[in-house]
């Protein structure tokens, strides 16, 4: 049975292969052939899981995986000052700005979820974000002091941002001429949305794809089983299994506080930055993963029920029917919460 590990944190899936010692690929006379590319964008790594994939197909495929996912990175970049985002927030323009449909559609879900979640999911953290360290700027030297953060804030508030569609073409408007909006807390799931879809367009049925923490699946796997994803445990130990979930035709995401952080003035700081105080978050909540019809619905959401911390997370998912599965740090170990949603497609684990 070949499980995908899926960490909580954004970083690399680990994929198991049973009988496989060059990761790339293994074939069983009980099996179907699996095909397993890999390579890196956006900061970190992606995978693509194939069944009876031709061996002849496979270095095309690998080459357009690599230039479709190049041209994410090119759309939703921070890092590149010459990407299409940041084209945007480099310009002081309040006119309505064209963008691509890709664009006003990421933005557009990034907006929903982030009313759903009481302005905890907020794209245009960037200012925050930068300011902590966590973007392009550098690590501060010293913490942030109350003044910076709130001229940090000042530049924020989902309030300011708009998309327009009109007459076939999408624009997004900001009413604040600094505005400066981030998408890395959804980029990973577009891009595994992007790829699935890929998949499809090259006549491909039975895949798994993953872009950092943010995967898809269609079919089934070399076993002729539901492609199954584990949580991997909040340690530092590779491949240790919290619980097992089949995903078979959804996306899933997670969100974690405890792997990207780093020391400031003896306090550790998470990359999870708090909206409404300007600050990486402090709460019990470790990590969150949601399992939705698509990988960028799930991205968005992680993002916004980790900050929103343990009880009004659940709240959310009740209120949205999510399924979420949740770590809390409790003492010297960790309790998890699960919605019945979430329930369903667990394989093992416990609550």
């Amino acid at each position: 049975m070949a499980i995908t590990f899926l960490r909580t944190a954004l970083v690399a899936v680990t994929l198991i292969l049973a009988g496989c010692d060059n990761g790339t690929s293994v074939s069983a006379p009980e099996k179907s052939p699996l095909t397993v590319l890999e390579g890196k964008t956006m900061g970190t790594f992606w995978r693509v899981s194939v069944i009876n994939l031709d061996s002849a197909h496979a270095e095309a495929l690998r080459e357009k995986i690599q230039t479709q996912l190049d041209g994410d990175d090119q759309l939703l970049s921070t890092w590149k000052n010459d990407s299409a985002l940041m084209r945007f927030n480099h310009s002081r323009s309040t006119a309505p700005w064209p963008v691509s449909e890709a664009m006003a559609d990421i933005v557009t879900e990034s907006l929903r979820i982030g009313a759903k979640t009481q302005g905890a999911m907020d794209i245009t953290v960037g200012p925050l974000v930068n300011l902590w360290g966590f973007g392009p700027d550098k690590q501060p030297v010293k913490t942030p002091d109350a003044a910076q953060i709130a001229a940090a804030k000042a530049r924020t508030g989902l309030q300011h941002l708009k998309v327009i569609n009109e007459s076939g073409s999408q624009y997004l408007q900001k009413d604040l001429p600094d505005l400066y909006v981030d998408l890395s807390t959804v980029g990973e799931g577009y891009a595994a949305d992007h790829l699935a879809h890929l998949m499809t367009q090259e006549g491909i049925s039975r895949y798994l794809v993953s872009v950092g923490g943010a995967l898809v699946s269609r079919g089934m796997n070399a076993d002729g089983q539901p492609w199954r994803v584990a949580i991997q445990k909040p340690t530092d130990k590779e491949n240790a299994v919290q619980a097992i979930v089949d995903i078979n035709g959804h996306g899933i995401s997670t969100s974690g506080s405890y792997r990207n952080y780093y020391e400031l003035d003896g306090k550790r700081i998470s990359h999870v930055i708090d909206p409404a105080t300007g600050a990486p978050i402090q709460h019990k909540l470790v990590s969150v993963t949601v399992i939705s019809p698509t990988a960028l619905e799930a991205d968005g959401w992680d993002t916004g029920l980790m900050v929103l911390g343990t009880e009004k997370a659940k709240e959310v998912a009740r209120e949205q029917g999510l399924a979420i599965y949740m770590i809390i740090k409790e003492g010297d170990g960790f309790k998890t919460w699960m919605s019945p949603q979430f329930e369903t497609f667990l394989v093992s684990g416990k609550n």
